[in-house]
Formats: structure tokens, sequence, C-alpha cells
């Protein structure tokens, strides 16, 4: 386990985010670290494509009409 010192006003800034965030300093800490150093995986890339296809289907769901065949 390594620990980092943080100066203080980047203390001060994780600090007042995490709390906005509903979530502890060390928590935001480790995602920022692992969204900045490790690759994505082919499943997280997989996830992401998915996630991306829920969204734009949903928006187009506000969009569509329906219609029955028999008129």
């Amino acid at each position: 386990m390594t620990t980092i010192a943080l100066p203080p006003e980047l203390e001060k800034v994780l600090t007042e985010q995490a709390r906005l965030r509903g979530v502890s300093p060390e928590a935001l800490a480790l995602d920022a670290l692992r969204e900045r150093f490790l690759p994505k995986g082919p499943a997280e890339d997989v996830g992401d494509s998915l996630g991306e296809w829920e969204r734009l289907l949903g928006a187009a769901d506000d969009h569509i009409v329906a219609s029955r065949a028999d008129d």
C-alpha cells in the first residue's frame, strides 16, 4: 500500500468534491486514479457500448410514434 501526502489545496478540493458526490475522499481519489492509469479492458468497452446504445434507444423512444398494422 502506498500513502500519498496531498498539498492542502488539493486535499481541500478532493474533500469538497467527495462530499458533493456523497463518497469518501479515498474512494474519489481511487476512482480518479483508476480512470487515469488503468487501461480499459474489452469487457469495459462492451459495457460502454451497451450503455451508449441504451441511452440512444431511450432517447429514440421519445420520438417514436406507434402505429398499428391493421390501420
